[in-house]
């Protein structure tokens, strides 16, 4: 239920703003209120299902786990507060902490679908992802906002496509795909900040070079 709830959580606080922009109901309040929420919703709760779940088998290990997730989802929310306003809408830097706490929630619902010999090692295996996305959500990894939508507009037909092709897939299995998809997305973070990013900034550095020497 925890899971659930957090999954749920998750679906509202996507919805939220669009309805307060509706609705002509938005302010300052509900802005800040809506950082607490999520603080809850995406940080605290989330440490604490992965602790009663698996964590605790470490003991101090499993607690401070937990904890460094809960304090990085919070510092990631603050930095977003802040860096709103100077911060392209086209990517997130850094994991964002409602992709954070649906990572462990969509993990709770993948664990049956893991073969029996993998048992032994899930809890190894869930400390570890808790730890990564505690890293990943104070980190200036660049992640995909779908807040423009440039490529849909330039590609409406094949952005259609796509788009029914994963939901018929997800709603197919959900309790199975939920995790994947989201897995794909926090692994796609850092393709494309240390690779495409490198390259072209290596590349644009390269150009410069050998413009300046002649």
């Amino acid at each position: 239920m925890c899971a659930v709830a957090i999954l749920f959580s998750a679906l509202m606080d996507g919805l939220d703003g669009k309805v307060a922009r509706l609705t002509n109901t938005a302010s300052e309040f509900g802005v800040q209120y809506d950082s607490l929420a999520d603080c809850s919703a995406f940080c605290v709760i989330p440490a604490f299902m992965m602790y009663q779940w698996q964590l605790h088998a470490f003991g101090r290990l499993g607690i401070a786990v937990a904890f460094l997730f809960a304090a990085c989802g919070a510092l990631r929310l603050a930095r977003f507060n802040v860096s709103t306003a100077v911060t392209p809408k086209k990517f997130f830097i850094g994991l964002p902490s409602p992709a954070g706490g649906c990572t462990l929630a969509t993990m709770v619902f993948f664990a049956p679908y893991l073969p029996e010999g993998f048992a032994p090692y899930f809890p190894a295996f869930a400390l570890g992802t808790t730890f990564v996305a505690a890293f990943l959500m104070v980190s200036r990894v660049r992640y995909a906002s779908f807040k423009e939508y440039g490529f849909l507009k330039a590609h409406p037909f094949s952005s259609m496509v796509s788009a029914i092709l994963l939901f018929v897939l997800i709603i197919s299995e959900p309790k199975l795909l939920g995790f994947l998809v989201i897995a794909g997305y926090i692994i796609s973070g850092p393709i494309y900040t240390f690779l495409f990013l490198s390259r072209r900034s290596s590349k644009l550095l390269g150009d410069l070079s050998t413009g300046h020497s002649e």
